[in-house]
């Protein structure tokens, strides 16, 4: 063995079953992007090395993998003024009155992240709004990234005037004379308005996704599962690729949609582009949808929701939902499905279900997952434990969006049963779930140590004043690293290749100041990732943090 480097700490986390007796270890060396082998200190003094790299007391860890996150699509998503703060209605209009008066004459107005709590008990309206812009082109993306809020003259621009059709379950929101509010729920009636607004050029995409790549390594990612593949977004991640040195900062798993309305001419097309990629990221899977949000009233649910809505899935023929999953999970292609309401998540287990029973089954290789399972209750935890599939679920939606007093607009559309089977983490894992965490940025933030400790408080971290929201399904440390190591390469099917310090297995590494197995989770939040690595090279490193 000549390893490439060698790195040391006091304490390794290898996320594998340890000998009962065997010494801790606190050393791994690296060998052509691979773990070469991991013992103590003593036994790395014997191991030649071209670089050894001591991070002294800190702890090291398999690299941390956000399960969901959405970083092309999300640039478009975060440009313009953020009203993720905004309180009320007031602030909101602050926001976008500072904003409009600080670009040019004639620039669309744009924001985002808002919370339609904000709106308190009245409902989102473009009237709310035009006066502040001045009667300009505005379009404000709501926190769920499924909704947006449209001014009159944006409305005028795209010819919206009244209501659509959509193939799938969009709506452009009309008041009982048919006239647009400005209220547009899902991308294609979202769409309508966005793509009449002024596109960033090809550069300055490339310049800000750069950008944002180096902040994930920072946080400590070494690895994200991409759950979009918009247009340009292959171009934008081999420029980068090409452009970076040594290659992207950490490795991208990505999974197009396939959307309702399409057929086996469009299965087949996604399909080909499996395997598309470069040395740090790969087409790997495809995202599917069937249903919205409890937000904006989309999600699936069993019984209508506080407004008599969520009672319709996102696929308008849910048949058509189960062919396209037996197309892809037939050819031995994961799949991940985006199901938030009760009913939605049913539908997806009836659609695996019956592929279990089928003549020709699912190909053994093929990973498949939920994402999202916001609210479900006992019979559909029992049925997903039988099932085999993962959940993918993110633990700062339910800390930053709900309230455990039930006042927020998610609780109160659901109602006091439906919401106490909030986020049901612990019940999956009990069941025998692989649960994988992530974030789903920029619909909340990415930084992977707050989210770390928010799955272990139910409430956000660094808010010790507020209430946990359904506490019995907090995670333990443990679980909650496990959910971004070794059960996030689970949920890609690449536990024989990484998610461990396991010898064989690619060197991606994350370093911490703390503990996370051992600090109060606030402190955790607040903590520092003080490096990270991928395929053994450094890809960020804190100054003064080894020697």
């Amino acid at each position: 063995m000549n390893p490439d480097v060698i790195i040391l700490a006091d304490t390794v986390h290898t996320m594998e079953d340890r000998t009962p007796g065997s010494p801790a270890p606190q050393a791994v060396a690296v060998q052509d992007g691979v773990i070469a082998a991991v013992g103590t200190r003593a036994d790395a003094e014997g191991w030649p090395a071209a670089e050894v790299i001591d991070f002294g007391a800190a702890v090291l860890t398999p690299g941390l993998v956000d399960c969901h996150i959405h970083p092309v699509f999300g640039l478009e998503l975060i440009r313009g003024c953020d009203l993720s703060g905004a309180k009320d209605l007031a602030e909101v209009r602050a926001l976008l009155r500072a904003e409009a008066e600080a670009i040019p004459p004639g620039d669309w107005v744009r924001g985002w992240g808002l919370d339609p709590n904000a709106f308190g008990s009245g409902a989102a309206h473009r009237e709310l709004i035009d006066d502040v812009v001045s009667g300009r082109p505005c379009l404000i993306r709501l926190f769920d990234g499924h909704s947006a809020l449209a001014s009159s003259r944006a409305l005028e621009l795209a010819g919206v005037a009244g209501p659509r059709a959509f193939d799938q379950a969009s709506e452009v929101v009309c008041d009982p004379s048919g006239r647009p509010t400005g209220l547009l729920l899902e991308a294609a009636a979202v769409e309508l308005v966005a793509q009449r607004m002024p596109a960033e050029s090809f550069d300055e995409r490339k310049a800000r996704l750069a950008e944002l790549f180096t902040q994930f390594a920072r946080s400590g990612l070494t690895g994200a599962h991409v759950m979009d593949c918009g247009e340009g977004s292959l171009e934008l991640y081999r420029a980068l690729e090409d452009e970076m040195d040594g290659g992207l900062p950490l490795r991208l798993r990505i999974s197009p949609w396939c959307m309702p309305g399409s057929g086996e001419e469009d299965w087949r097309r996604l399909a080909g582009q499996i395997g598309l990629g470069g040395r740090r990221w790969e087409v790997a899977g495809i995202k599917l949808f069937v249903d919205g949000t409890v937000d904006n009233g989309t999600a699936w649910l069993f019984e209508p929701d506080a407004y008599g809505e969520s009672v319709a899935p996102f696929w308008p023929r849910p048949e058509e939902y189960a062919a396209a999953v037996r197309y892809f999970a037939g050819r031995g292609i994961p799949t991940a499905t985006h199901a938030i309401g009760d009913a939605g998540v049913a539908a997806v287990l009836d659609a695996f279900e019956s592929l279990h029973r089928a003549v020709r089954p699912v190909a053994p290789e093929a990973v498949h997952r939920i994402e999202h399972l916001e609210t479900v209750p006992d019979a559909l935890i029992e049925r997903f434990s039988r099932a085999g599939l993962v959940a993918s679920m993110q633990p700062t939606h339910c800390t930053h969006y709900s309230r455990a007093d039930q006042t927020d607009n998610w609780s109160t559309r659901l109602g006091t049963e439906r919401a106490n089977n909030a986020w049901r983490c612990a019940d999956l894992r009990a069941a025998g779930t692989t649960l994988g965490l992530g974030s789903d940025w920029p619909i909340a933030p990415f930084e992977p140590l707050p989210i770390l400790a928010d799955a272990q408080l139910r409430r956000r971290s660094g808010h010790r004043d507020e209430h946990p929201v359904v506490p019995g399904q907090a995670l333990t440390a443990l679980q909650a690293l496990e959910g971004y190591t070794s059960h996030a390469a689970r949920a890609a099917g690449e536990w024989a290749v990484s998610g461990s310090i396991t010898v064989g297995k690619r060197a991606d590494f994350t370093v911490f100041d703390v503990d996370p197995l051992s600090v109060a989770p606030d402190d955790l939040a607040a903590a520092q990732a003080l490096a990270t690595f991928v395929d053994g090279r450094v890809q960020h490193l804190a100054v003064g943090s080894a020697r």
